[in-house]
């Protein structure tokens, strides 16, 4: 019932916006998630887009008609409304873009693209005119409230390039697609920063088999989402564990990890936490072909007087845990110091 209640705002917007193009002697249809026939699995307010016959979309198309489809929602094998969850919509042009076969989908929203990063924070942030799925994935991961993750994972699933786009002035927006630079490619593509993380340090664990997979078993079981995790071993055959999640969970992670401690014998006071924390993330795929990266980062941070507490890095990407006070003069120490205001040196086109 929740479901159906959910739905219903994307299904006004719809019948609005066909009656005001009708209006204006356009010919247009409005579909909800079950008459554009995109199912779902059973999943009631996270669904996932199992398939989508195009068919009626495509009739309608062939008659000269504008389809606008509701955003969002779906049907699951019995008939019921199901939601597809935070980002649903763009999710749901991602898949409409693919089962169509179009060349591209546009995203329209309140920015004109993709940003080195937050121009609220960096006013000299600069307009990415092209970015690569795998940035894109890290970026929205970390903090990028441009696309929601699981579009971007639809679209680099099927390799459907996205365009984002404003909303509200023209522009050539900012191109996520698979396609990469080859002799000019940045090394840092851009700079996330999430003000959203805790951190949770459980300290004298036994440094045995099966410790730690009882403390991450308690977290995950309970539907927390575990980012980093750090293990360091000491002389006496003890290690402290420390991992981060989001701030929302800070209570509930607590409480789980007592009855954890508890069960090891472990002193009541063993658990530290901070959720005065930030995470700040440099992407860039250019990183595969270049070193000392960290090491400008920790560099750069340290001239700021910013302490580093924690450190994850991958292929494309390095992130590290700072007071949650440094953000702002961290990103822009960050963005300065590998020069992201700076158009890059060769114009690429990644079509």
């Amino acid at each position: 019932e929740y479901s159906a209640l959910l739905s219903t705002g994307e299904q006004v917007s719809m019948s609005l916006l066909a009656m005001i193009l009708i209006n204006r002697g356009c010919p247009a249809v409005s579909f909800t998630g079950w008459q554009a026939r995109i199912k779902t699995n059973h999943s009631v307010h996270k669904a996932r887009i199992m398939d989508i016959d195009r068919e009626p979309i495509k009739k309608q198309l062939n008659e000269g008609r504008v389809v606008i489809v509701a955003g969002f929602q779906g049907i699951d094998e019995e008939g019921n409304i199901t939601t597809l969850g935070r980002g649903g919509s763009d999710t749901t042009a991602v898949a409409l873009a693919t089962s169509l076969e179009a060349d591209e989908c546009r995203i329209y929203t309140d920015v004109d693209g993709v940003y080195t990063t937050d121009p609220r924070l960096v006013p000299t942030a600069r307009r990415m005119k092209h970015v690569t799925f795998e940035e894109m994935l890290e970026l929205s991961s970390l903090g990028a409230k441009v696309l929601q993750i699981r579009a971007v994972e639809f679209a680099s699933r099927y390799n459907m390039p996205l365009r984002v786009l404003s909303t509200f002035k023209g522009g050539p927006g900012t191109l996520i697609s698979s396609k990469e630079k080859t002799m000019e490619n940045p090394i840092i593509s851009g700079i996330a920063f999430n003000r959203n993380e805790a951190k949770l340090t459980i300290r004298s664990v036994p440094d045995k088999p099966g410790v730690a997979s009882q403390i991450i078993s308690a977290i995950s079981d309970s539907d927390i989402d575990i980012d980093m995790i750090i293990q360091n071993v000491a002389n006496d055959a003890t290690t402290d564990f420390s991992f981060t999640i989001g701030k929302e969970d800070y209570d509930k992670a607590i409480k789980l990890l007592s009855k954890v401690t508890k069960n090891l014998d472990l002193p009541e006071d063993c658990i530290d936490g901070d959720k005065k924390i930030a995470k700040l993330s440099l992407v860039g795929v250019g990183m595969r072909s270049h070193v000392g990266i960290a090491s400008k980062m920790f560099t750069l941070l340290a001239k700021e007087g910013i302490n580093i507490q924690l450190i994850t890095t991958s292929e494309i990407k390095v992130s590290v845990i700072v007071d949650e006070k440094y953000t702002e003069l961290g990103v822009r120490a960050l963005h300065a110091g590998f020069e992201l205001d700076m158009e890059p040196t060769e114009e690429f086109d990644p079509l």
